[in-house]
């Protein structure tokens, strides 16, 4: 039979361990910087991880995308319905329908042929993934940095500054960037461009790069303002200003730092809406355009097909749900992994 004394021994002892856990715990993370206590946090969260893969996975594709089609021996721009080297092996019926099941897929053809011309449809894509990602990087980049710049200055400047800021990004704001696009595009291909000359992909590519930059960065710099505005009447800043520090390390030494996390959590907003908003555009007819591979174009062909041959838009379409939807998840992951309040 126990005895009262060793029943408050015991009791003793679990009491001396509960509280010993959170000190354990507390002391684990002394030492630690925000960025390492973020990754600590964002490592437990097996959605985002499997998320990070998965985008991981489609950069890798699209660097990788002429290894893959030299390994499934195609490419995106040989008409294998159509040219004679290949009559041997036919892919198309006198319809101009992919032979076979599910859109020609079969051991040369991976994910099937294009209807009519007979492209293949995983070369197309693999190049598709690459345009479409390595664009929507340039573009984000540009106006995550140029939406950061201004948010900074007018956010920590203030005054008339921040007024004449505000005032232009209001006027930008008023712009319907994808309608403004549609109308944009033909007026410089006309002016920079003969129009008894096909315009050169790299043109398309640098006037797309140009108009979502300038059009887009005005999301980032209002949220980059109203944070540095919060910031600026703290404490440690005004601890900065007391010891003589400059406006410049103030602002980048101090306030930037402290930006970094809503910042990042944007890229992971913005850069999947990007791929959407240029797959639109080359869906509308003034983005990228044949022969060039793109995922907007690869929805415009298979619209064009899609009763006769509906599966030419299946795989392109399930990447493309994919890498946004992974991409969002992400986007989720780290601002809860930013987040100390979370319990995830």
């Amino acid at each position: 039979m126990t005895s009262p004394i060793e029943i408050e021994d015991s009791a003793t002892k679990v009491a001396a361990e509960g509280e010993a856990k959170p000190k354990e715990a507390e002391a684990s993370l002394e030492g630690r910087s925000p960025g390492q206590l973020m990754w600590m946090r964002f490592k437990r969260d097996r959605t985002g991880v499997i998320c990070a893969w998965i985008v991981l996975a489609y950069f890798v594709i699209g660097l990788a995308a002429p290894l893959l089609t030299m390994l499934s021996g195609t490419d995106p721009y040989t008409l294998y319905g159509q040219d004679p080297d290949y009559a041997a092996t036919p892919v198309l019926d006198e319809f101009g329908l992919p032979l076979g099941s599910f859109g020609g897929v079969s051991a040369e053809h991976w994910f099937g042929v294009e209807p009519q011309l007979g492209r293949d449809l995983f070369a197309m894509m693999v190049y598709g993934i690459r345009t479409s990602l390595f664009m929507a990087v340039g573009v984000t980049i540009l106006t995550i940095g140029t939406g950061v710049v201004i948010g900074l200055v007018g956010g920590f400047v203030g005054g008339k500054t921040d007024y004449y800021i505000g005032r232009v990004t209001d006027f930008l704001l008023a712009f319907p960037s994808q309608l403004f696009f549609i109308a944009f595009m033909p007026v410089v291909t006309a002016f920079f461009v003969d129009p008894r000359e096909e315009t050169p992909t790299y043109f398309r590519a640098l006037a797309i790069l140009i108009v979502l930059w300038v059009l887009g960065w005005m999301g980032m710099s209002r949220l980059v303002r109203s944070t540095v505005l919060a910031l600026r009447e703290r404490e440690f800043v005004e601890a900065a200003k007391v010891s003589g520090a400059s406006n410049w390390r103030i602002l980048f030494k101090e306030i930037l730092p402290n930006v970094v996390s809503p910042i990042l959590v944007q890229f992971t907003y913005t850069l999947p809406s990007v791929i959407l908003t240029i797959a639109f555009l080359s869906f509308a007819g003034v983005g990228f355009v044949e022969p060039t591979p793109d995922w907007g174009r690869l929805f415009a062909n298979g619209a064009d097909y899609t009763e006769q041959a509906p599966a030419f838009i299946f795989f392109p379409g399930i990447a493309l749900v994919i890498f946004v939807l992974c991409f969002n998840l992400l986007g989720d992951s780290v601002r809860d992994a930013f987040d100390p309040k979370s319990g995830r």
